[in-house]
């Protein structure tokens, strides 16, 4: 399935401080721990030259790839336009038949790593729930058949 990009101008900031750290901070690091380990000697049997060397490649890798990300992804910010609907970007609160309540920020799907409280555009979820208005009932797709979940509540900005 191919990933939409779409990101937050949160999401952006976050993935532009990923890339400088990587480029500027750890990568020179990495590259001194390199040489100073080649240095020693014998590199076939340097723990410190085969972690760091391999260290470095996956930097290249990440920073490859997000250099790539930035420039194909687009930043969507809040329009006033988007008030009282589900679009991206939106905080819903909705609940179940059973009155469990979930809370979440629909997304980029580069936004969701390390966060139980941001889903994906790209979900069935969340597609499930594009364009609802409070009230409204989103039928989702599970693997155990359909689900039905009430929309509470939409906002743009965080509670906390």
């Amino acid at each position: 399935m191919k990933k939409t990009n779409l990101i937050t101008r949160e999401g952006f900031a976050k993935l532009q401080a990923e890339l400088d750290h990587l480029w500027r901070e750890e990568r020179p690091e990495t590259t001194k721990k390199v040489s100073w380990a080649a240095s020693l000697g014998d590199r076939s049997e340097n723990a410190d030259y085969q972690y760091n060397k391999k260290r470095l490649r996956e930097i290249d890798r990440r920073v490859r790839y997000l250099r790539k990300r930035l420039e194909a992804i687009k930043i969507v910010d809040y329009n006033p336009q988007q008030d009282g609907k589900v679009f991206f970007g939106a905080w819903v609160e909705i609940e179940d038949e059973e009155g469990d309540v979930l809370r979440f920020r629909i997304v980029g799907p580069d936004e969701i790593y390390g966060r139980n409280d941001y889903v994906s555009i790209d979900a069935p979820m969340a597609r499930a729930l594009l364009k609802k208005e409070i009230d409204d009932e989103a039928v989702v797709a599970t693997p155990n058949g359909e689900k039905v979940w009430l929309i509470n509540k939409i906002s743009y900005q965080t509670d906390e």
